[in-house]
């Protein structure tokens, strides 16, 4: 590959205007002849800049309302054209070459990000422009791609520095990125498409299939992080094409110093809690697992009885609420403990005045979200990816089923139901105490079930909560009574578990010599 190749002739055709103007005009100065198209040229020869219209060069006028402008053998026989081999072939067609190609395709994701109707949606599907990006990348040896104005600084200067060339390693760079951008457009039009199949409820369009043989996935990077889950790995944050459910990734951070990976981790955690409760409700995480959860009349309310359940892993720890962020709730928070970050649908004026005093303090503003909607959920493995439907299933009272004698009261019928929700989000085996929409203490993470029921109430014990006459909540069935003997001692009334042992008989005749309810949801929870 020649290590120069001079550029005598661009084609400039761009929906996005930024910066053309001026970059027109550079090349001009520089002696490089311009072809143009559409509107391109109208705001460049309005400009008073000299400029060919590519229906002036291949003498075919844009035709199918704009839809016809460049799929032409003159335009793309320019940019595939090979200097070494195809040279002579151009010039006795009437093919003038053409060195660079400088395109962005028509803002798809822009128009359909604000629900636009599908006519539309079509007519903002740039194929002239994608045929030009590929056709140019694909001849990189000779031909180089702009697709971003965030390059016209560079190439001008490399113009000047090379005698107006550009080097063989700036057109390899050039073309993955225009490669890259073909991908995403593509993607972005595929993941319309299926979303609108997914809300046709008639048998002319079918819904796509889940889980496609082929799955094409398309991230933005939003930013890059300090570094990943230890300090000597390189991370960076990236998200959706379009993302319209508040989460972690559509959030906002209106103060507080740059995010790390763990922080993003733990937020999410915390948020998709926090999400799962109609009343005011405090979330607090501490290595992606909920540490303490409440719900109050008001969330300073439930932010303090949630931060009791264990104050020593609440420091450092992620805090998210469901209601706005108020003044009351801040100055608690401050007074009380370190925080790395707090994630809220909103913060009143006040709420920031008071979390600023803590210049590190990192604050999130989501936005209010509605029902949870099913979608995917991705975990990495090494050579590939694991892909579910999200575990957002939530059920009610009267989805549950009493396994015992004695029926709960209302108040543990309540309380296990809090329990049921927050145990979702604890690390399998998960185990969770709780009294009055609150929980009392939490055992995460260990490979056997008994031992988390044994840390969950010395939690409890050691942050001086009353275990009798509380429920605990089981994320998976029990494979053997011990978990339950345990349970009663302290004096447990209540016990919610989706069942399903082979030894289910044992564990329910264990509930009833106690005198405990026992309630099934038939819903597994486990969280890895």
């Amino acid at each position: 590959m020649t290590q120069y190749r001079p550029i005598r002739r661009a084609l400039l055709s761009v929906s996005d205007k930024v910066g053309i103007l001026e970059f027109a005009k550079a090349l001009l100065q520089r002696g490089i002849e311009i072809f143009s198209t559409g509107g391109t040229a109208r705001f460049l020869s309005g400009s008073g800049l000299s400029v060919t219209e590519v229906s002036d060069y291949t003498g075919v006028p844009e035709m199918m309302g704009g839809r016809l402008k460049t799929l032409h053998p003159k335009v793309h026989g320019g940019i595939l054209g090979r200097r070494d081999q195809d040279n002579s072939l151009m010039i006795s067609s009437g093919i003038l070459p053409i060195d660079m190609v400088v395109v962005n395709l028509y803002p798809f994701s822009q128009v359909t990000s604000n629900g636009s109707t599908l006519d539309s949606a079509i007519e903002n599907i740039d194929v002239g422009g994608v045929a030009m990006v590929r056709s140019a990348a694909k001849n990189h040896k000779d031909v180089a791609i702009v697709i971003e104005s965030s390059e016209y600084r560079d190439i001008l200067r490399e113009l000047e520095i090379h005698n107006n060339s550009l080097t063989k390693d700036t057109r390899f760079r050039l073309a993955i990125k225009a490669f890259e951008y073909t991908a995403e457009y593509d993607s972005k039009i595929a993941d319309f498409f299926k979303r609108l199949a997914a809300q046709c409820n008639n048998k002319i369009v079918q819904p796509p299939d889940r889980f496609p043989n082929i799955l094409n996935l398309s991230f933005i990077k939003k930013q890059d992080m300090r570094y990943g889950e230890n300090s000597h790995q390189l991370s960076a944050f990236y998200v959706k094409n379009i993302n319209t459910d508040p989460s972690v990734a559509t959030a906002q951070q209106v103060q507080g110093k740059a995010l790390s990976y763990n922080n993003v981790s733990d937020a999410d955690s915390a948020l998709e809690c926090v999400k799962s409760f109609e009343q005011p409700a405090c979330v607090i995480v501490k290595h992606a697992n909920p540490c303490g959860v409440a719900l109050g009349d008001t969330i300073a309310d439930a932010y303090i009885h949630a931060y009791k359940t264990d104050p020593n892993s609440a420091f450092g720890g992620v805090i998210a609420f469901n209601r706005t962020l108020d003044a009351i709730t801040a100055r608690e928070i401050i007074n009380r403990q370190f925080v790395e970050v707090i994630i809220a649908p909103f913060a009143n004026a006040d709420a920031l005045k008071i979390t600023a005093i803590k210049t590190n303090l990192r604050v999130l503003i989501c936005g209010q979200w509605h029902a949870q909607k099913t979608a995917l959920d991705f975990k990495s493995v090494q050579g590939g990816l694991l892909v579910q439907d999200r575990d957002v299933e939530l059920i009610n009272k009267h989805q549950l089923r009493t396994v015992s004698q004695r029926m709960a009261t209302q108040q543990e019928l309540s309380d296990a139901l809090f329990c049921w929700k927050v145990v979702k989000f604890v690390k399998s085996n998960a185990i969770v105490y709780g009294r009055n929409n609150r929980t009392i203490g939490i055992g995460s993470g260990q490979t056997s079930r008994v031992y988390s029921v044994k840390i969950a109430a010395m939690k409890a014990a050691e942050a001086g909560f009353k275990i009798a006459g509380s429920v605990i909540a089981s994320d998976a069935f029990f494979p053997f009574r011990d978990s339950i003997d345990i349970a009663a001692a302290q004096g447990v009334h209540c016990v919610i578990q989706p069942g399903g042992s082979v030894n289910d008989n044992k564990i329910i005749a264990a509930a009833d010599a106690y005198g405990m309810a026992m309630i099934f949801t038939d819903m597994r929870n486990f969280r890895h």
